[in-house]
């Protein structure tokens, strides 16, 4: 049985969308059996609409490696992230595969639901262990038919997918691993929060579309420089600023664009 929301209270995760301690509706954020809404689509809706929304919600524990959505597979469920980092893949008819997307707290997944699509075209696992508001597509839909404000804020999160999708399809095309690990380094911190990201070589790897071996000399070389440190499969942003100019033009314009989305919704 859903779990009901008694009141709201704001998350120090998300604390960043209000400088006041409110978010965009006025509440101080939303908790639920101990632990703090930290998504910021649900804290961005208007109170009473969360507080509707997340009583058809189950909060569940999100394990690393977990499948969340299967490629050409129904969609069974959808997740509002609440902590922790997913990567949407696409999948080749080989078995390969290749990160074309990142979600975090300010995310969704089950997006093709919310287009009136029931199958996935991507697969997106948990790279990260977090947790998640899990859904029923069929609560999402009713939802979605009395709320404006969630299907306004859900296809604006579309968009920031397929911006990421083409901008990361043009990075590995062109850009050297050294500058892709950078920028998808900058990506992660921006969605987990934190200079620590628990993750292997190996599994950047395959991330990135490219061999270990690339890898470990592209980290080699921005820790050699002072930008980050990898120590027992953890790896550590050292220099933020310096790890920016490291990256290449792609996280910039990703930032850029997502920043002038923002301005022209307000």
């Amino acid at each position: 049985m859903p779990n009901k929301l008694p009141e709201l209270r704001r998350s120090k995760a998300a604390a960043q969308a209000g400088s006041d301690g409110t978010d965009g509706a006025g509440r101080d954020g939303a908790g639920r059996d101990g632990h703090l809404l930290a998504n910021e689509i649900l804290l961005g809706l208007p109170r009473n609409v969360c507080n509707n929304l997340v009583s058809k919600t189950q909060l569940v524990k999100l394990p690393i490696h977990s499948v969340l959505n299967e490629v050409n597979a129904p969609i069974q469920y959808l997740y509002f992230i609440n902590s922790g980092l997913a990567s949407v893949l696409s999948v080749l008819q080989d078995g390969k595969s290749v990160e074309v997307g990142l979600t975090g707290r300010e995310g969704f997944v089950g997006v093709p639901v919310v287009a009136g699509f029931k199958s996935s075209p991507t697969r997106v696992i948990m790279q990260i262990e977090g947790s998640g508001y899990r859904i029923l597509p069929k609560d999402l839909l009713a939802a979605l038919k009395t709320s404006p404000p969630l299907e306004r804020s859900l296809l604006r999160y579309s968009q920031e997918l397929a911006l990421q999708a083409s901008q990361i399809a043009a990075c590995n095309r062109v850009h050297e691993v050294d500058e892709r690990l950078a920028r998808w380094l900058l990506m992660s911190q921006d969605r987990i929060g934190g200079a620590l990201i628990p993750l292997t070589q190996e599994f950047l790897a395959h991330m990135l579309g490219t061999r270990r071996a690339s890898v470990t000399v592209a980290a080699g070389m921005l820790q050699k420089a002072g930008l980050i440190s990898y120590v027992r499969g953890q790896l550590k942003i050292e220099d933020r600023d310096r790890l920016e100019n490291a990256s290449c033009e792609c996280y910039a314009t990703l930032t850029r664009q997502l920043d002038a989305w923002k301005s022209e919704a307000e």
